[in-house]
């Protein structure tokens, strides 16, 4: 019988994020997929958010939404109800003091 034990290890806390708004305040992301209407995909890609770019997640209203996202300078306010619609790749959590 073979046991295998991983005595005095605590689990790893490894976080898949896949949408945009299970990003918490300062950690970074890069974008993928979106999956929204043509129309509505058309005009945050105006806006900056295109898939491919690195997006930052700037501040949060105190109760949470909307939260304000910042691409490539720009800073694009988005409710949850949206953002959980946009993919991302997370890059990190941010340093100490940023």
């Amino acid at each position: 019988m073979i046991f295998n034990f991983k005595f005095g290890r605590k689990p790893r806390q490894r976080r898949e994020t896949n949408a945009l708004s299970d990003l918490k305040v300062g950690e970074r992301a890069i974008v993928g997929e979106m999956e929204l209407a043509p129309s509505l995909a058309e005009h945050l890609m105006n806006l900056g958010l295109v898939p491919g770019f690195e997006v930052t997640v700037a501040r949060a209203c105190p109760g949470g939404d909307p939260r304000v996202y910042r691409v490539e300078g720009t800073e694009i306010a988005m409710r949850r109800d949206l953002s959980r619609h946009i993919h991302v790749h997370l890059l990190g959590a941010p340093a100490f003091g940023d």
